[in-house]
């Protein structure tokens, strides 16, 4: 053995950690057992004498040709030390005679000391050997990154926005005095402002504090954090939910650990779904097939490929935020006579009255897990899943972004849970940003302003350069009072660059007047291009020429059943609201 460690210089050279890695890798070939007596079979000096000894081996009758192969294999794994492990290769051989061989092949070879070995001495993954003296410069690595950025435009500047909770949508910038009105906020519903959502966070902060001390399994899972998760549940009509510090986190989370359980399993992704799913299907690292945005007849076609027997994960979003189309978290609290989202709004009527637990079957039913948000609608933060009960124990026991992450603070999941009871019962805050929306795509459109065509709550004006939808912003912001953020690659392909614009049930009149009339000054002061004018060119982002506008996700029947829910007292008025807040309030004196 110490023979052959003088004779080879990889093994030599090589450390004990890398030689031990290289004995457990798979070897590209049936004819070794494993990585590292694939490279012996290679080496000019060892592979050779490796055959001589299993030649002999074979006249002498006492084992295959892959013997010494197989006892190479085996003594790595079981020599001590780890240098000798990877060094006796011939079980039916004396050692007498392995000396010979290794001697008479060196003998042959004649070479320099280390001449003879075609490899470089293995190390682990996690050793880089130095290169120079000079010390690596990381911030002109930044910088590097960095002017990319601003080369092609796609920067991101954050603005100074500070929202006024008592008159959102108003806000201030840096300066106290300077006063804007948001536009582009995800708090869609205003829910971060209402009453009863922040009296019950006051009450809970005051009794439990800032901070939940703990992940979930150390002090951080109180009675609050089980109720919300109750709500969630019964909000979507699944036996169980569990909730996560973000959106972003559950997506990722759940997807990965999911993905790696089902064994053999391919997932199929919508081509615009969410840079948080796609982390999630990345980090699985299963198979993955794309199929078209929203087009089911491809995703059909890609199923037809797949063996019925594997299991089979369709990941897709409900309202994709950034072109409102339908397809997940842009619409929980907006869609469905409860809030539910886009499933349950698909079964309008037959979901307003549906008791819990009822055998009805829905669309609601035929999506097997939801992941949604707490930070948009609902007007807090987090994010969650809700799915059968064995499904969720398994994320919760599984997924590292669940169990190794500080769960939310009492406060925050005491506020979320208000807010989902106000607007499972409250239709109102839905109806007014409806009709916002509904009234600012139509004056959009009188003045051929291009709005990307979607039946959502979103309205995307585009634009379709970088650099000048950013001028455009800031114009928007300095010169008429107005926050509207440029959305610009890579959250949308380049030339699809676009001002989001996020109607509110608390933007008036009054407000949406100024808009109208501020967008169609910076328009035509920079000379902006118009939706004819896109649709003459080819079009682009689907404003395009024959282009029919899809129809609203709310129909007029389902306002007017909400409205008139509202009428009867089914709703939100004086007296559902006083129970609203009797129920937060117990909430928080948990």
């Amino acid at each position: 053995m110490e023979l052959a460690a003088k004779a080879c210089p990889f093994l030599r050279n090589s450390s004990p950690s890398a030689l031990r890695s290289l004995s457990q890798r798979p070897a590209k070939t049936a004819m070794a057992p494993n990585g590292l007596v694939h490279m012996a079979q290679q080496c000019p000096v060892m592979g050779k004498a490796m055959t001589i000894q299993a030649r002999s081996a074979m006249m002498a009758g006492s084992c295959p040709a892959s013997a010494g192969a197989r006892h190479f294999s085996s003594s790595a794994a079981n020599a001590n030390p780890v240098k000798s492990q990877v060094l006796e290769f011939a079980s039916a051989v004396s050692s007498n005679d392995i000396k010979a061989s290794v001697q008479h092949e060196l003998h042959k070879a004649n070479p320099a000391p280390g001449a003879a070995c075609p490899f470089k001495p293995a190390v682990p993954t996690s050793f880089v050997a130095p290169t120079a003296t000079k010390t690596f410069d990381y911030e002109a690595v930044y910088e590097s990154e960095l002017q990319k950025k601003h080369q092609d435009k796609s920067y991101r500047f954050f603005n100074n926005i500070n929202r006024l909770a008592q008159r959102f949508p108003r806000a201030h910038t840096a300066k106290i005095d300077d006063e804007v009105t948001v536009w582009c906020s995800n708090d869609y519903l205003g829910m971060s402002k209402n009453p009863v959502v922040v009296e019950t966070m006051k009450a809970t902060l005051s009794k439990y504090g800032a901070g939940a001390g703990g992940t979930r399994n150390i002090a951080g899972n109180g009675a609050l954090h089980l109720e919300l998760e109750e709500e969630l549940a019964s909000l979507h009509h699944k036996p169980a939910a569990l909730v996560f510090s973000s959106c972003y986190v559950a997506n990722d989370a759940t997807l990965s650990t999911l993905a790696q359980k089902l064994p053999n399993c391919v997932i199929l992704s919508d081509a615009m779904n969410h840079a948080s799913m796609i982390q999630g299907i990345k980090h699985s690292g299963v198979k993955k097939m794309i199929f078209r945005h929203n087009d089911t007849a491809h995703l059909e076609e890609l199923l037809q490929t797949l063996d019925p027997s594997i299991p089979k994960i369709i990941a897709f979003e409900t309202v994709y935020s950034m072109s409102g189309t339908i397809g997940k978290v842009h619409a929980v609290g907006m869609y469905g006579p409860h809030g539910s989202g886009v499933a349950e709004h698909l079964d309008f009527t037959a979901n307003l009255n549906r008791p819990q637990g009822s055998p009805m079957q829905t669309a609601l039913d035929q999506v097997d897990i939801i992941s949604g948000t707490l930070g948009k609608a609902f007007g807090v933060v987090g994010g969650y899943i809700a799915g059968s009960a064995a499904l969720v124990d398994m994320i919760r026991s599984y997924a590292p972004g669940f169990i190794f992450t500080t769960s939310l603070p009492p406060a925050i999941v005491a506020g979320a849970t208000a807010s989902i009871r106000y607007l499972r019962n409250s239709p109102h805050e839905r109806i007014g940003q409806q009709t916002n929306t509904r009234t600012l795509k139509a004056q959009l459109a009188s003045l051929d302003i291009p709005v990307v065509p979607n039946p959502s709550h979103i309205v995307p004006v585009l634009v379709g350069d970088a650099e000048v939808c950013k001028a455009a912003s800031d114009e928007l912001l300095r010169s008429h009072g107005i926050y509207v953020q440029s959305i610009n690659y890579p959250t949308v392909p380049r030339g699809e660059e676009r001002l989001r614009i996020t109607p509110t049930p608390g933007h008036t009149e009054e407000m949406m007047g100024h808009l109208v009339r501020s967008l169609e000054s910076v328009w035509q002061r920079n000379g902006l291009k118009r939706a004819s004018e896109w649709k003459a060119t080819g079009g682009r982002a689907g404003v395009v020429e024959g282009a029919v506008d899809p129809a609203p996700i709310w129909t007029d029947a389902q306002l007017s059943l909400s409205a008139e829910a509202i009428g009867t007292g089914k709703a939100i008025p004086a007296h559902t609201l006083l129970g609203a807040q009797a129920r937060a309030t117990s909430v928080a004196q948990l």
